[in-house]
């Protein structure tokens, strides 16, 4: 008589990111959107693609409607819904990179006069919208998006997390939201390399390449035009 296969594992026993769960609250994406937003709108003007409030006002649009659609929990999937949100990242990405390419523009052929405190706090905000930028591209890609992990669509990750490598030590309820992949983006913003989370997939690799060589680019060159401005 041959044996019985054995049941599936018992839903319980399953991490949380392997099955389906009601999906992460929109408040930790929605806070990094707005201080993106924020940070934008401080930037010189001259750094700012066409009129100052004309990205962060498109931007302010699609949040909105991505809130109104999707309010409290981020589980619902949709082509347009998805459009959106990519669109969205794609938006904040553009602006994000006209303001770093005419900075650095300027600082390498000249037309940056400002005072080495507003050139510090200036290349210090556009790092900072880089390292969210990189995040949302992170947390947008990783397993077909926030809707699709938490409908538990591909079981095969883009980021190895280490709670997914040491699931002892972790709450049985745990997977990843915007915040892990914001302390993702701001560590290979500052080690230039993976720390405790690594890429799997090769989009996941190539991003976080260009992810470290924007940063140390920006990084090199702000401090040593200051250093420069102050010598």
């Amino acid at each position: 008589m041959s044996a019985e296969p054995e049941p599936d594992a018992a839903p319980s026993r399953v991490p949380a990111w392997l099955r389906q769960t009601s999906g992460e609250t929109r408040v930790q994406v929605g806070l990094a959107v707005l201080a993106l937003i924020g940070l934008q709108l401080v930037l010189l003007k001259d750094l700012a693609f066409g009129s100052k409030w004309l990205m962060p006002g498109i931007e302010s649009a699609l949040f909105l409607a991505l809130t109104a659609a999707n309010p409290a929990r981020i589980n619902r999937e949709s082509r347009w819904l998805r459009a959106a949100g990519l669109t969205l990242v794609v938006v904040i990405s553009a602006a994000t990179a006209w303001s770093a390419v005419v900075l650095v523009y300027r600082l390498l052929y000249g037309g940056m006069t400002a005072k080495p405190s507003v050139l510090l706090l200036t290349g210090g905000a556009i790092w900072l919208t880089n390292v969210i930028v990189f995040a949302l591209w992170y947390w947008e890609f990783d397993r077909g998006g926030p809707a699709a992990r938490a409908n538990a669509r591909k079981h095969h990750p883009d980021f190895l997390f280490a709670q997914m490598t040491s699931p002892e030590l972790a709450a049985h309820e745990w997977e990843p939201t915007f915040v892990d992949y914001l302390y993702l983006s701001f560590t290979n913003a500052t080690a230039f390399s993976p720390t405790d989370t690594l890429p799997l997939s090769r989009w996941a690799k190539l991003t976080m390449m260009v992810q470290s060589a924007v940063s140390l680019a920006t990084l090199a060159l702000i401090v040593a035009r200051a250093v420069n401005i102050l010598g």
